[in-house]
């Protein structure tokens, strides 16, 4: 498997050899600053790059344990698998004075968690897969909860736009933003540290045929969502290098239940 580099020193391509797609000025300015940036925060260690396809409407799905994943996978997928990635984000981003306008002007998809409109950014984001563009969610809805920092029991929005959209569904497992970016952590939000690894693997495509056939009831949607944590949840322990875990954190009991449970 592909190891892309795990070192500071060592040069980042240039963004214009490694991605062709067309973007928003704004975002390819940014994506180029970021880099520059996360160069000297932390070393990068990128897998599996070949995995995420090069055109046509892709939706990846990430485990998601800190503020920092956007940025270690966006520039994954950005100068490792030439695309630029769509994010589904919370709508309060969107909202907030510059972050707002540089989310809006880089093609980000607000997401309004507390209202009916939640189905309108599913709508956008179905669009954006229908014109070709690799869009970016977090199925667990929120930034994961379980103490050991493996994915959680998941939510069915990220199911349910995966079987209303003929596209590859791609998992990625990331690991090391939450040693960067601590969620939770007050005062200054960063830990700075030589030995920051940003370990990012994409894995092969979530077989979906046998569910996208059926009417989208509240079990598919469960069945899909435990297809996708799973699948998730083989990548992260590939660059955690350990087991899969048995258990998995349900955040609404708060507590660890056997996988073979749920």
């Amino acid at each position: 498997m592909a190891l892309t580099q795990v070192s500071r020193r060592d040069p980042w391509p240039r963004l214009r050899d490694v991605n062709h797609e067309p973007t928003e000025v704004v975002y390819r300015r940014l994506a180029k600053l970021l880099a520059l940036v996360t160069r000297w925060v932390g070393a990068r260690d990128w897998r599996a790059t070949e995995k995420v396809p090069k055109q046509g409407g892709v939706l990846v799905v990430v485990n998601h344990t800190s503020d920092f994943d956007p940025i270690a996978v966006g520039l994954y997928l950005i100068y490792g698998a030439g695309r630029w990635v769509r994010y589904l984000g919370k709508v309060q981003i969107f909202k907030a004075p510059g972050l707002g306008w540089l989310a809006r002007s880089c093609g980000q998809i607000p997401v309004d968690r507390q209202s009916e409109r939640a189905k309108d950014s599913l709508a956008a984001a179905k669009a954006a897969l229908r014109a070709g563009k690799l869009v970016g969610i977090y199925p667990e809805g929120t930034k994961g909860q379980d103490p050991d920092h493996w994915p959680m029991e998941g939510r069915t929005g990220a199911a349910r736009l995966a079987l209303e959209s003929d596209v590859p569904v791609i998992p990625i497992g990331q690991w090391g933003t939450h040693e960067f970016m601590p969620p939770g952590k007050r005062g200054f939000p960063f830990v700075f540290s030589r030995h920051h690894v940003f370990r990012v693997i994409a894995g092969d495509p979530i077989e979906f045929a046998d569910l996208r056939s059926q009417p989208l009831t509240k079990e598919v949607l469960e069945e899909a969502t435990r297809r996708i944590i799973d699948a998730i949840t083989s990548q992260v322990a590939i660059v955690r290098e350990e087991p899969v875990p048995t258990r998995r954190w349900d955040p609404e009991l708060k507590r660890h239940v056997p996988i073979e449970d749920r």
